[in-house]
């Protein structure tokens, strides 16, 4: 998996300083001084006499046994060291405060502190434990009919999402809570939903869009008379908007309103973000010498201040400076660094993808009962083990896939700004690009014999079956990555040939080339990569499950496949004349391959539809789709 992480970037980096705030990319300003020294932001004298007052009154509080005056002190003493940069300290207080508004019955108070909890969380990279939080405080604020803290939880969720990495779901909170917001005024509240909004939309191609919102929510701040972080963290984000919309002296003017207003405030975590994301901007530019000093300033503030969740993203990107600049020593040193971190973000990702939290509020609102015997609790143990290690498998993976496009799809731009002689490194770039699409290819074929050796040792039939559909998930993206590094376009897929591709070796699986025709009934297609991996795994499920259940008894048929684009839509339809689905039948095999299908169409921001006439027909329509 190395030479796949190598190149597994994000296009930007994190607003992972700002503990009520996060977004994912960063940022720096023209001012900033990088040779001669740090920036020192002292605890000045007040602050000191702030914090000697909060302990003074904790004493007399304990003394006077006042315990909702106790709570509300470790509330400012949390938030206290939350300014300072002193996370551990801050979640610590807030736990206290948590466990004497419980034992008060103080629901609003608890609510509230719970969202302050699930900030501190977030800015540490403890997603799950944030998940946990936001959900606590929504399940108090709907039993309270606080549309005002449900809207809050909202906004949260939707910044939950974010983090990973489903970002149509993400936007849809926001909106619920954008909905709940105008219909009761709540303007300060409605800033940070158009904000987050914004943030989600810029990775749903919606730059325009995106734009609007992140205005929206600057002009929503200043008519409250916001002046503090939370507008700082808009003209970062508005800044983000405007770099990926190429327009990069507005990207930079941004991220200077951004530190200048940190730098004023003496608040040093908040300068962290505009001054890698400037840095960002100038490697974007090939302009590397301008780029490194604000990016190892960048690592230097979140050591410092211990808000460190995004770091290795800098390590990478001071990596391929150096390696830019012939710095081959610093630039290895740097990758190290990256790679342990990057491995260290794929796992939490992987890990929060299903929040335990979620699936508790869930479960609990809609009360479902459970009754099952002990050895069939048994037996659905170890399935759901198997499942487990199969999804978390595919889905780093598939987030390596992703990131590792990205990353050659960002490099190939800013090498084309660049004269001859970095044309010659380019194409050079190009043959190892292919050689590592070659690797992963190789990879996934290891995985899909190692899969295949642990299927010959299992007896239970659903075991079998699970695995076997983990084959032919893992043919199909190998077969991604064969036409990729075959391929004179390492950034598109040619969809009837890999269609015809990945039908030879679904047939081969189950043993039915004569027994069972597939056709592909379409024009040469090229989709962009980031379109053609989950159309191409949709397409497997359906293949999957035709030759399972259409044609019993090794029963001859047909399946048909078309691609095509229309009416601005992009139209997927699959056909077979097996024996249909009987109405009110429930749906055969585990409802992994159902689920992946929903996420994938979801992914795509697209609609399915069923028909059984002679047969079934599974109909697509995908709006957000890339052609190459």
């Amino acid at each position: 998996m190395k030479p796949l992480l190598l190149f597994a970037v994000l296009a930007c980096v994190s607003w992972s300083s700002l503990p009520q705030d996060s977004s994912k990319t960063q940022g720096d300003t023209i001012n900033l001084s990088v040779g001669n020294g740090d920036v020192q932001v002292p605890i000045i004298s007040d602050s000191i006499l702030e914090y000697e007052s909060f302990r003074k009154t904790i004493s007399v509080s304990k003394k006077n046994n006042n315990l909702e005056k106790l709570a509300h002190t470790y509330v400012d003493l949390a938030q206290w060291h939350e300014k300072h940069t002193v996370l551990d300290s801050s979640i610590a207080y807030l736990k206290k405060a948590i466990a004497l508004y419980k034992e008060q019955r103080l629901n609003k108070k608890l609510a509230e502190t719970y969202l302050l909890l699930k900030a501190n969380y977030g800015s540490t990279a403890a997603y799950e434990r944030a998940s946990k939080a936001v959900y606590d405080a929504l399940a108090i604020y709907e039993e309270m009919q606080d549309q005002q803290g449900i809207a809050k939880c909202y906004t949260s969720i939707g910044d939950l999402f974010y983090y990973s990495n489903r970002y149509s779901e993400g936007a849809e909170y926001c909106k619920k809570a954008i909905a709940i917001q105008k219909e009761y005024g709540y303007e300060k509240d409605i800033a940070l939903s158009y904000r987050r909004l914004a943030e989600n939309q810029l990775f749903l191609s919606s730059l325009e869009e995106s734009l609007q919102n992140m205005n929206k929510a600057i002009q929503t701040y200043k008519k409250v008379g916001e002046t503090g972080a939370p507008l700082l963290a808009c003209y970062n984000g508005r800044g983000n908007i405007y770099k990926y919309l190429e327009e990069y002296d507005k990207a930079i003017a941004n991220y200077n309103l951004c530190y200048d207003g940190a730098k004023k405030m003496g608040l040093e975590q908040y300068m962290m973000p505009p001054t890698a994301n400037i840095g960002h901007v100038y490697l974007l530019q090939g302009n590397y010498a301008e780029a490194l000093p604000y990016n190892l300033k960048a690592i230097e503030i979140m050591k410092r201040t211990g808000n460190t969740k995004n770091l290795w993203e800098n390590y990478m990107h001071v990596s391929n400076i150096y390696r830019e600049l012939g710095d081959y020593k610093n630039a290895l040193e740097y990758h190290e660094l990256y790679e342990k971190g990057h491995s260290d973000y794929l796992t939490s990702i992987t890990s929060r993808v299903e929040s335990e939290a979620h699936v508790k509020y869930e479960t609990a609102k809609k009360t479902i009962e459970i009754g099952q015997q002990k050895n069939k609790i048994e037996q659905q143990k170890k399935i759901q083990t198997l499942y487990i290690s199969l999804a978390t498998l595919l889905a780093i993976i598939l987030f390596g896939m992703y990131f590792t496009i990205k990353n050659i799809r960002k490099k190939r731009k800013a090498l084309s700004l660049l004269n001859a002689e970095l044309d010659t490194k380019n194409k050079q770039n190009e043959l190892l690009l292919k050689e590592i699409h070659h690797r992963v290819k190789n990879n996934l074929e290891m995985v899909k014999s190692l899969i295949a050796l642990q299927s010959a040792q299992l007896t239970d039939k659903a075991s079998k079956e699970a695995m076997l559909a983990s084959q032919n998930r893992v043919q199909s993206m190998g077969i991604i990555h064969q036409k990729l590094y075959q391929g004179t376009n390492l950034g598109a897929i040619e969809m009837k040939d890999y269609f015809i591709n990945l039908s030879e070796g679904v047939l081969d699986t189950f043993n039915a080339e004569d027994k069972v025709k597939i056709e592909c009934a379409m024009e040469k297609l090229n989709l962009d990569v980031d379109t053609a991996v989950p159309i191409g795994l949709i397409v497997n499920e359906l293949l999957t499950n035709a030759l399972k259940y259409a044609f019993p008894k090794g029963s001859k048929g047909k399946i048909n496949i078309t691609l095509e684009e229309e009416n601005n839509d992009l139209k997927l339809k699959v056909s077979d004349n097996g024996i249909g689905k009987t109405e009110g039948t429930a749906p055969k095999g585990t409802g992994f391959g159902t689920q992946l299908i929903q996420l994938l169409t979801q992914q795509l921001n697209g609609t399915l539809s069923e028909e059984h006439k002679k047969g079934t027909t599974v109909f697509f329509t995908f709006k957000n789709y890339k052609v190459a």
